[in-house]
């Protein structure tokens, strides 16, 4: 059996390991007409929403293949680039559906199971969030390995060519469906992060601000559409995120194998790798489970017996993967585990930030006591120190993923190799993103569990044990955006490597000079530092924007309806629902396009070395802006979680009025801008890699 024909087998595993989760979760009865209801309502604006955002998006698309498409004509790329480019944009959104279709089938089944009891409740949205997981990874490794055995056919068989020249097309392509993946992912997650921010903002500030009602009550109209912003955010935008993450992790490594002298078997060696961990993290699903009752600390150490246990299988793993194809250079396996060491000690440093369980949000929660000024300030506060120790270990990663790789600097031969460790050792850290991805994905579906039970006024305990399973949630989501920004970084290192590999490779007489004190470095790093900072601004502007509207028609429903508060008169969800739906996709465009078209334009001006310093500047500010927000939105929405168990006052108190203001500006820290910028990082890279022909070519300096 060939290695990509393993590769393609373990993909279809994964996928019918999928399919047999959600055959399982389907199955799930549920007798409650109330429930049936409001769950046909989310899923009816869920599939609405991406129905919407996928029509707007594949404008872009079509635009940006045709263009390939008249370049590829001249001659001056592969003929397969655009229709590359188009397969990576498909199946994040093909991925992303699925998972919002598994979470709309899920939430009410999760609440039904709460009812019997806890670890029931944990075992039908651990089960779904497995399907997303899945999903993910599947898809994953089917696209590239499709990707493989066509051109290996094409090449083979109609048009044969050297195998430079072969190996050549193979990673222009890879690198061509990574930038669709990436475009894609990025108006998903984008686009879902305004949505439901938006939704949520409003439906906090309205709903327990002013009016005083609980979380989730039916009378609030943007209830609804805050629910159906759990599943396009955070489920079908966080999929799409993720599995960007882990396709170009192994295409970044892949495209360094020729560099390397690492030939096929460098192409190939982090596609297996990632099948690998696909296959322990089936097994570490089956060690998840819990105790009624169990506090905050035992369901984390459940979901944490099935990540650790998946990792220690794929340390063991690994070992015979990198021997069977560099028998000679076991280095390689030590940069494997240093990236899964590395993520394990990232989610664990994100968890301690944003846990209720741990001293920081727990003082965070306390700072309530003196207004809502002083929590914002301290979980600002909070999220800027949070940095410190994922800065340190990702250093620590790619100096010793590095060192151990390259044996030395005495070459270009063993730079390059020194840097495909790198690489390699981002692969492993997302090796077991199966799991991991289902550890955060179960959370949204708990927490529209909890919305589905106080709507349809189920006992009190349904809501405590779906409560219980959200402020998880909230944890592990914390810590798989931890996860994925340390593996951003990481790929974005031996992306910028890649990209000046291409740009030599088109044009090996050219000496760059890629020294700080050369201007044009020098620029494209003062820019590249810039854009995650404009970024997040619009993307932030963005939610402020969209939730306004939502604000003013919530209040205007509190004021206009007739025997709303009093129950008797049902809140108009659907016109809130559009409302969202058209701002988000508005808004996502500004900050989507301006990613994109970003590098081209530095090209263009600065050339080659501008763009490197370029692509510099982002990775570095933006990856240390990406833990900012996500960990201090994390913290905000954590300590409003702590005091709404009833501490510093309780549900309903002023504390908790105050936490409340501090969750709604964590919203789009932590579910919008924040995640966004991760595929920002590597976006800019891809993006800048397909153009560098331009860039090589016409550049004013």
């Amino acid at each position: 059996m060939s290695p990509v024909f393993f590769v393609f087998l373990i993909a279809l595993i994964a996928l019918v390991f999928a399919v047999f989760l959600f055959n399982k979760v389907y199955k799930y009865s549920v007798n409650n007409e109330k429930m049936i209801s409001i769950a046909k309502a989310i899923r009816r604006g869920a599939k609405a929403y991406l129905i919407r955002q996928y029509k707007s998006v594949s404008v872009f698309f079509a635009i940006v293949f045709l263009i390939l498409l008249f370049v590829s004509f001249s001659g001056h790329i592969n003929k397969f680039l655009p229709f590359s480019f188009l397969l990576g944009g498909f199946l994040p959104a093909l991925s992303g559906f699925i998972g919002m279709k598994t979470a709309t089938m899920a939430n009410l089944r999760t609440a039904s199971a709460a009812e019997s009891g806890l670890n029931e409740c944990l075992n039908v949205a651990f089960s779904a969030g497995n399907v997303v997981g899945f999903i993910v990874v599947g898809f994953g490794l089917l696209g590239i390995s499709v990707l493989f055995f066509f051109l290996k056919f094409w090449y083979t068989s109609v048009e044969v060519l050297s195998n430079d020249v072969f190996t050549q097309n193979l990673i222009m392509n890879m690198l061509t469906f990574g930038m669709g993946v990436s475009c894609m992912s990025l108006f998903a997650r984008v686009g879902g992060g305004i949505f439901t921010k938006a939704a949520d903002v409003a439906a906090d500030l309205v709903g327990k601000v002013e009016i005083g009602i609980p979380e989730d009550d039916p009378r609030n109209p943007a209830v609804i559409a805050d629910n159906v912003g759990d599943n396009v955010g955070d489920i079908a935008g966080m999929g799409a995120d993720l599995y960007e993450s882990y396709v170009n992790a192994i295409i970044s490594t892949a495209s360094l194998a020729a560099a390397a002298g690492l030939g096929m078997n460098g192409i190939i060696a982090p596609m297996v790798l990632s099948a690998v961990g696909i296959i322990f993290s089936v097994i570490g699903t089956f060690f998840v489970k819990t105790k009624e009752d169990a506090s905050q600390k035992t369901l984390l150490r459940s979901l944490r017996s099935g990540t650790w246990i998946s990792s220690g299988l794929v340390a063991i793993g690994s070992f015979f993967v990198i021997r069977g194809f560099f028998p000679s250079n076991l280095s390689f396996f030590c940069a494997v585990i240093s990236g899964l060491i590395a993520g394990m000690i990232v989610g664990f440093v994100t968890e301690y930030f944003t846990s209720g369980t741990y001293s920081p949000v727990i003082n965070l929660a306390k700072t309530s006591e003196t207004g809502a000024g002083t929590i914002i300030i301290n979980g600002i506060s909070l999220g800027m120190s949070s940095t410190v120790w994922p800065v340190i270990i990702i250093g620590a990663t790619v100096l010793i993923s590095f060192l151990v790789s390259s044996g030395g600097l005495s070459s270009n031969l063993s730079f390059s190799r020194g840097l495909y460790g790198v690489g390699i050792s981002a692969v492993g850290m997302l090796s077991t993103l199966g799991i991991t991805l289902a550890t955060d994905a179960f959370g949204p579906i708990a927490d529209n569990a909890g919305g589905i039970a106080e709507m349809a006024k189920m006992d009190s305990k349904v809501r405590k044990r779906t409560d219980a399973l959200d402020s998880l949630g909230n944890t592990t989501a914390a810590t798989g955006k931890g996860f994925a920004i340390a593996s951003a970084g990481l790929t974005s290192l031996t992306l910028i490597a890649a990209y000046v590999t291409q740009a030599r490779a088109i044009n090996p007489s050219i000496i760059y000079d890629f020294s700080v004190i050369n201007p044009s470095v020098l620029v494209g790093l003062f820019l590249g530092a810039m854009l995650p900072f404009i970024f997040c601004a619009l993307t932030m502007s963005a939610v402020g924007t969209a939730a306004m509207s939502m604000v003013h028609e919530v209040r205007r429903q509190f004021k206009s309806i007739i025997g709303l508060m009093e129950g008797t008169a049902e809140p108009d969800y659907e016109t809130c629902v559009d409302i969202c739906t058209k701002s988000s996709i508005r808004l996502m465009i500004a900050p989507s396009i301006i990613a994109v078209l970003s590098p081209i334009l530095v090209g263009f001006f600065l050339g080659v070395t501008g763009v490197a310093g370029f692509l510099a500047g982002v990775t570095v500010t933006g990856f240390v802006l990406a833990v900012m927000m996500s960990n201090s939105g994390g913290a905000w929405d954590n300590a409003k979680k702590y005091i709404e168990a009833g501490n510093f006052g309780g549900k309903g108190s002023e504390n908790h009025k105050c936490a409340v203001v501090g969750d709604t500006v964590g919203d789009p820290f932590k579910d919008t801008s924040g995640p966004a910028v991760n595929i920002l990082l590597k976006l800019t890279s891809m993006v800048a890699i397909v153009s560098v022909g331009l860039a090589v070519t016409f550049h004013l300096i």
